[in-house]
């Protein structure tokens, strides 16, 4: 579900960016209000993820997405992006970047706690204590 979560979060965000372009600065009242719920949602989504997905590997997938989508909805919808080859290719590594985290990130129930290390009950390390002597 956290998966799910995220790419409605990383959504919000191509759409909160491709926003700014509409928004002329923020001096246009409606696409500013627009633009700023979307980033509230984009933000509000990435940390209910990031409650069972590790924090960098979320992040780096919320804007991978948000960069890419945001730039071929630059070069398809709004067209002020260049279509080259290179920044094709560009953009591909990133999506590729991505599904590889994706398919290398442990799954949400099997996620180490806040600490990053594995953690033994304070029974076990008492007793591991008292055999030393301590």
């Amino acid at each position: 579900m956290a998966w799910i979560i995220l790419l409605i979060a990383s959504l919000f965000e191509v759409t909160w960016v491709v926003g700014l372009k509409f928004t002329g600065g923020f001096t246009r009242l409606w696409p500013s209000v627009f633009t700023v719920a979307a980033s509230i949602v984009s933000v509000v989504l990435l940390a209910q993820a990031t409650k069972t997905l590790p924090i960098a590997t979320s992040y780096v997938i919320w804007t991978g997405i948000g960069a890419a989508g945001s730039v071929i909805l630059g070069v398809f919808w709004i067209g002020d992006e260049v279509a080259s080859l290179p920044r094709l290719i560009c953009i591909g590594l990133i999506v590729i970047g991505i599904a590889g985290l994706k398919m290398n990130t442990p799954d949400e129930h099997t996620k180490l706690p806040p600490s990053g290390r594995n953690v033994t009950s304070p029974s076990v390390q008492n007793a591991g204590s008292s055999e030393r002597g301590g």
